[in-house]
């Protein structure tokens, strides 16, 4: 094999990576779902790769060769957003607040490019019928929404109630423990 041939091969896999990585990061949180841009990315590439190897469209070295371009970036990218918060900015996306307070907010729903009825269509699939009952609605960077609920809007919960958590207590068996006359501390 020429080791010409196997360098343009890994310029070309390298290349790929990373318009394919700007490509996702324009398309946005919502488009890429709940894997993160890398994941996909790399998952992407190594689907076409592996087909090519399998079938002989490239030379075995080749395919070995791409897929181990493709992971090393993978891991570099990775390392590089974990020790440079400009990497990361760069490669993540940030939460995106949608909905503060039961009011939406139309330039963050205009920078993802979503509409009320989507945003509406989430809250209904979490069980919130009226937006007044959010606190905030955030698209997190997995292309997921998030909702803190107004605390008026959570569901009571027995301790919300503790005068009558007190009289449970207060009326709870001993379930056979009671105090043996004679017995105990002195």
């Amino acid at each position: 094999m020429d080791p010409q041939d196997l360098l343009l091969t890994a310029l070309r896999a390298s290349l790929i990576y990373f318009f394919l990585l700007f490509v996702i990061r324009l398309l946005g949180k919502r488009e890429v779902g709940s894997s993160s841009a890398f994941d996909f990315l790399v998952a992407l590439m190594l689907g076409e790769v592996v087909d090519e190897a399998i079938f002989g469209d490239v030379s075995m070295t080749k395919g070995l060769l791409a897929i181990s371009v493709i992971a090393i970036w993978h891991m570099v990218n990775s390392w590089a957003s974990y020790r440079s918060k400009f990497v990361q900015k760069l490669t993540s996306a940030e939460p995106t607040v949608l909905v503060e307070h039961g009011k939406m907010k139309q330039d963050n729903l205009a920078k993802e490019r979503m509409n009320k009825e989507e945003v509406q269509s989430e809250l209904r699939l979490m069980g919130i019928d009226e937006i007044k009952q959010v606190k905030r609605a955030t698209l997190e960077p997995n292309g997921k929404v998030s909702v803190i609920k107004e605390e008026w809007a959570e569901p009571l919960q027995k301790q919300d109630f503790p005068e009558l958590v007190g009289e449970e207590k207060a009326k709870e068996p001993d379930n056979g423990k009671q105090k043996q006359p004679g017995k105990g501390k002195a």
